[in-house]
């Protein structure tokens, strides 16, 4: 079975979660969350491009520079990596993305996926409202609707209790070895 084509794909590709959120004038907003669409593209590009800017200061790269190429690895890796983005109305306000890696068969489960949360963020002006955890309950069902095995996450501290919250939990088995000097930070 290709990558991307399991049970659930159709379906949450047709779903979008409305969230009603009280804003702090008493009002309502409509916020959905829902798989990014492709001429999104260049909203999410931004995102990164300020999220990256938030955290570390002003990136060498410009994001003019930035977003263009961003968008063409978005289209060149649609099938491994999906976005899910919070939007009210037209506007972009969050992103998060499921890595998908096909994992070496098992005589008992040929088929075998699993997924990495990245790079989930909101826009500062609507944190502390719940989005975030929105975000990442959308991503954990598009895991379960995709028959993802499991699911892992490389947090910020900021964002540890969080991810706790959503049934992420440390293990003692899962290791990592940082083997190259990337610029990411």
């Amino acid at each position: 079975m290709a990558l991307g084509r399991r049970r659930g794909d159709a379906k949450v590709a047709e779903a979008a979660v409305v969230l009603m959120n009280q804003r702090q004038d008493g009002a309502m907003d409509d916020i959905a969350c829902r798989p990014a669409q492709p001429h999104e593209s260049a909203a999410v590009a931004e995102l990164r491009w300020r999220w990256v800017q938030e955290l570390y200061g002003t990136p060498d790269t410009t994001l003019d520079e930035f977003v263009p190429r961003f968008v063409t690895w978005a289209r060149e890796t649609e099938s491994s990596h999906r976005c899910m983005v919070m939007v009210r109305g037209d506007v972009v306000i969050g992103m998060a993305w499921l890595a998908i890696t096909q994992r070496v068969p098992h005589p008992r489960a040929f088929e075998r996926m699993s997924g990495d949360v990245q790079c989930t963020y909101i826009v500062p002006d609507e944190r502390a409202r719940g989005l975030g955890g929105e975000l990442i309950e959308a991503v954990l069902a598009w895991a379960r609707d995709l028959g993802l095995e499991r699911v892992t996450v490389h947090s910020s501290d900021r964002a540890v209790s969080a991810y706790s919250r959503h049934g992420f939990e440390v293990s003692p088995r899962l290791l990592q070895v940082e083997v190259g000097q990337g610029r990411a930070g």
